[in-house]
């Protein structure tokens, strides 16, 4: 199927795009992090072995593509992508933990609690996302975008009203009956927000101007939402080897989902509505996006 954009994405290399950023990103967080061996090593060892565990890394390159869109240069925004990245392992290693989704295994591998036992990835999971404001705070600042902003741009993402609302949310709806909007609440915030931070903050590190930003704002926020449709559709129709995670975990949790909710062909239909707004929302950046376009393409496409 042919969507906005889609020439845009066809005319990129995602692939080759993914990997030298996943190496530019696995490079600039091994010097971030502290060593394996730093006292107490456990910890160390601990958060390197999530934050080394196989991801994507679409986060980080999200922000540094939005840097690219805004004119910007990738060495700005790294930190940055970094400091994102910290904060979405942190969230994984908790969400997997017995008292959140109880997931044996994440990325493929053994969950971390698994490894390290409960409290160690309880630690492990509090360390990253501390880590990400001790690398987020290395950053200069910009004469839009002070040293203050970038810090509560994280600060907010990661918080009660957003990244943990999410979580609260999707934990108090458990085995209850809820409504569409109440679970677009708890994606919006458990997933989208954190997206669209990491857009947003690619775009801070070039100085975008404000019309820019609640571009990419608009772009990050849609993908954001429709990346967590389609990881509810994928939940129910791909097995545990496919998604390199538990499948039917939230099914068997009684836990609410779009497909769940509103059925697989309608929840499709969402996801592909989210992202036609998202391309939308890139027309502004000419042909500076096509990185962004290509990313929330394969964000649609994918079946893992």
């Amino acid at each position: 199927m042919k969507r906005p954009g889609s020439v845009t994405a066809q005319a990129f290399n995602l692939p080759e795009y993914l990997a030298t950023r996943v190496a530019l990103v696995d490079r600039a967080l091994d010097l971030f992090l502290p060593a394996a061996t730093a006292k107490p090593a456990t910890i160390h060892r601990a958060m390197r072995y999530s934050i080394f565990a196989g991801g994507k890394r679409i986060r980080p390159a999200l922000c540094l593509a939005a840097a690219v869109a805004a004119g910007g240069d990738e060495a700005e925004a790294l930190p940055l992508a970094c400091a994102v990245e910290c904060i979405h392992t942190y969230s994984l290693v908790h969400d997997d933990l017995p008292a959140m989704d109880d997931d044996d295994y994440r990325r493929g591998k053994l969950t971390s609690h698994k490894v390290f036992g409960e409290g160690i990835a309880v630690l492990a999971g509090d360390a990253l996302l501390t880590q990400a404001f001790e690398i987020a705070a290395g950053c200069r600042g910009w004469p839009r975008y002070s040293h203050q902003t970038i810090i509560l741009e994280l600060a907010r993402a990661a918080g009660s009203l957003q990244l943990i609302a999410g979580q609260v949310a999707d934990l108090e709806s458990e085995g209850k009956r809820i409504s569409a909007q109440q679970l677009r609440y708890i994606h919006e915030r458990k997933t989208s927000a954190l997206l669209a931070c990491s857009v947003r903050l690619g775009g801070m590190s070039a100085n975008c101007t404000p019309a820019q930003l609640q571009a990419l704002t608009t772009f990050g926020s849609n993908v954001g939402l429709a990346f967590q449709v389609i990881d509810d559709i994928l939940d129910v129709t791909q097995t545990s080897e496919k998604l390199g995670k538990t499948a039917g975990k939230d099914p068997r949790a009684q836990k609410a989902t779009y497909p769940a909710l509103l059925g697989l062909d309608r929840s499709r239909r969402i996801a592909d509505q989210l992202t036609r707004r998202a391309f939308a929302a890139l027309r502004g950046f000419k042909g500076h996006a096509r990185a962004l376009a290509a990313l929330a393409e394969f964000l649609l496409r994918r079946d893992h």
